[in-house]
């Protein structure tokens, strides 16, 4: 296993995905950006890095790391595209291949992907192609990115078929989960990345699911509950990674809301109009829903989940999305584009009840649309 050298700190965490070999560690604390230096390079020591980040990360963040790494003795090179999820395409990812080509990125230096989801997802699908594959970093600045999308391997871009369709596997050799910046984060984007924070605790976790409901105020607030919070998800990803780390088996779980949500998301076209996670929110209260229309759950747990993603600002329904959408037929059509379709079988994450979630093969096509056409009234 690569291990960092350890920087003494006690307001730290530290947890490891299981992998063998390629086994790495998930790090959560406070200022942890400005050590990323040494660690990176306790695990390669003179490797040159090329930093993928976005305008808004890079305002903010960009000149600690840059330090860091300059005191750590190594060279670095910024490629900075624009914020938000229309980068995750074709055009970008050519843009950062060519850019980091440019800067000499070899076999034994390394990407460090600095941002939320979409500079991760970028990123880690820029470094599996790069040279058939170089090493990298996940140095999250969301919530969502520290809890998910950093942890596991999965990278990508969108196509105009839908989400993340285009990728590969590809492990971090090091997650670096800074806690201190997401004080600087939109409320909405922290609201964002809650939604995969209480996913955790619907899909197998009852009992995170209720300490959620009595201290996300606390969670939203910072310190030790924040931290708690994050740990625990990062917990129960690195868990399922370790188990399957190519999704061929329960690690579909971790996709509870993604079926409805990513459809949602095509549907907005990617934009300002939906995030991901609000996208995630809307679709684990239709999973819920769903469930409870086919008898699988009671109507109560599927109130309990809306009830607690409306408390803390998310939306729940369809209704919630300003804007025009696609008609049934047309999220029919985005659902059948999702990946964990097979042979035009539909498949959902569903729910016996609150952390009860299971693997749904074969759904009818009929109740789905007739459930949305509910929903859309």
């Amino acid at each position: 296993m690569n291990k960092p050298a350890d920087i003494a700190r006690a307001d730290i965490t530290r947890l490891s995905v299981g992998l063998g070999s390629r086994s790495y560690d998930i790090v959560i604390g406070p200022h942890l950006l400005e050590e990323i230096g040494a660690r990176i390079a306790s695990l390669r020591p003179g490797a040159r890095v090329g930093i993928v980040t976005d305008a808004h990360v890079a305002e903010r963040h960009l000149a600690t790391v840059e330090a860091s790494l300059k005191a750590a003795g190594l060279t670095s090179s910024a490629i900075v595209v624009a914020p938000g999820e229309g980068s995750k395409n074709f055009a970008t990812f050519e843009h950062v291949i060519d850019e980091l080509l440019g800067a000499r990125i070899e076999r034994r230096d390394l990407v460090l992907a600095l941002g939320g989801g979409v500079i991760g997802d970028l990123s880690g699908f820029a470094a599996a192609a790069l040279r058939r594959g170089v090493d990298f970093v996940q140095a999250p600045t969301s919530l969502l990115a520290q809890v998910d999308s950093s942890v596991g391997g999965k990278t990508g871009i969108n196509s105009r078929h839908g989400k993340n369709l285009v990728g590969a596997f590809h492990q971090p050799i090091l997650v670096l989960a800074d806690t201190s910046v997401l004080d600087t984060l939109p409320l909405r984007e922290f609201r964002s990345g809650y939604a995969e924070v209480a996913k955790y605790g619907l899909i197998d976790n009852a009992a995170f699911f209720a300490w959620l409901e009595r201290k996300w105020k606390d969670v939203f607030a910072g310190g030790p509950a924040r931290i708690e919070a994050i740990a625990t998800s990062c917990a129960a990803k690195a868990a399922v990674v370790a188990r399957d780390e190519l999704e061929t088996g329960d690690r579909a779980l971790l996709n509870l809301g993604h079926t409805f949500g990513h459809a949602l998301e095509a549907g907005a076209g990617f934009s300002q109009r939906l995030l991901h996670g609000e996208a995630v929110a809307i679709g684990m209260a239709q999973a819920f829903r769903f469930s409870a229309a086919q008898g699988l759950c009671s109507p109560d747990d599927a109130a309990r989940v809306s009830v607690h993603l409306r408390a803390v600002g998310l939306p729940t329904r369809i209704a919630d999305i300003p804007g025009e959408l696609p008609d049934t037929d047309g999220l029919m059509r985005l659902i059948g584009q999702d990946k964990k379709v097979s042979r035009g079988a539909l498949t959902f994450i569903l729910a016996r009840g609150i952390g009860q979630s299971f693997i749904a093969r074969d759904v009818d096509p009929a109740a789905v649309r007739a459930f949305l056409d509910a929903e859309r009234a």
